[in-house]
């Protein structure tokens, strides 16, 4: 292990689960806090943890060698400029696998497990999902590789870029004025965590949302549209294993009735919602319907009875107002 591995293990982790459970103990004294949320995405960092150092290589591995041994020449990092590149490449990479694992429904039955908190706070911050590896997701950042950048560095700045992340998490921070739209707020990321339809796919930067606002992805919170975290169908199971293994499951149901290879890759590799007839539940199927008034009101009414019902159910989930200027 080299000394940063040291760090992000006996010191990042610890650190960060002390102040999610410092924020559960203030919040919990204000209003109902979810404990039994807090101990599924505790289980999953520690869970991810134990998967990463027992299985060291992903899928990708084969394709990170090909572009470590086909680099085009090797950067050094003793300047300015060779940081700076780095941080660019690096933020330009996130967002391009932010983005997929959205679009995407490979990385999404990975991804979907950090957007299954029904309530956005530090502790829904570590819960990631344990199988990245499986997924491949090292492949976004093989460009960086390929044009001379050292492995580990990349990889490293990737889990620095991550750790960034974890403070907005923490919805009771208000809008930070003219730093919206420039780097990734909690306002920002209470945006990109809601499962409001015209909140969807949204403000997938890591350090900034330069480049969602360059590819037309930033969506700016609304005053008058509170965010509804969690899925757009909200999970209600504590379960560890469904949360982590259900999407896969979902997957492979689908996988099963194929009949056409337009399917196949279709269920593999198109939007999460995609169905080969048309009918799905899309992001842009479901924003299509709202604004054409296609979304009919039984629908709607069903989702809220969702979400009403799991919080009468779980009374330790109530949502947190998004606070604004």
């Amino acid at each position: 292990m080299k000394s940063l591995d040291y760090y992000l293990l006996f010191v990042a982790v610890p650190v960060v689960l002390v102040l999610a459970l410092i924020e559960g103990i203030v919040l919990s004294r204000r209003h109902a806090y979810d404990w039994r949320a807090f101990a599924v995405s505790a289980l999953d960092l520690v869970s991810r943890i134990a998967v990463n150092i027992l299985l060291p290589l992903s899928i990708a591995a084969p394709l990170v060698s090909w572009a470590y041994m086909n680099r085009l020449t090797t950067i050094q990092l003793n300047t300015g400029v060779g940081l700076l590149l780095l941080f660019l490449g690096q933020e330009f990479c996130y967002y391009w696998y932010h983005r997929a694992a959205h679009r995407v429904r490979w990385f999404w039955v990975t991804h979907s497990v950090h957007h299954t908190p029904n309530e956005l706070n530090l502790s829904a911050a570590v819960r990631i999902g344990i199988f990245s590896k499986l997924s491949g997701t090292a492949l976004f950042f093989t460009p960086l590789i390929w044009l001379g950048f050292d492995v580990r560095t990349v990889f490293s700045v990737l889990t620095l870029n991550l750790l960034y992340q974890f403070w907005i998490h923490a919805s009771w921070i208000p809008r930070l004025g003219w730093l919206e739209g420039i780097i990734n707020t909690p306002s920002a990321h209470r945006v990109h965590h809601a499962a409001n339809t015209a909140y969807l796919d949204a403000n997938f930067g890591g350090v900034l949302v330069v480049f969602d606002r360059l590819f037309g992805t930033y969506v700016a919170e609304r005053k008058d549209l509170p965010c509804r975290y969690g899925l757009v169908h909200p999970v209600t199971s504590y379960n560890p294993f469904k949360i982590q293994f259900g999407p896969w499951w979902d997957l492979v149901r689908d996988l099963a009735k194929v009949r056409s290879l337009r399917a196949l890759f279709g269920y593999l590799l198109m939007p999460p919602g995609w169905a080969p007839d048309g009918a799905g539940n899309t992001t842009a199927e479901l924003k299509a319907r709202e604004q054409g008034g296609g979304q009919t009101q039984p629908q709607t009414q069903q989702l809220n009875k969702e979400h009403s019902q799991q919080q009468k159910q779980k009374p330790g989930q109530a949502l947190f107002p998004s606070p604004h200027n």
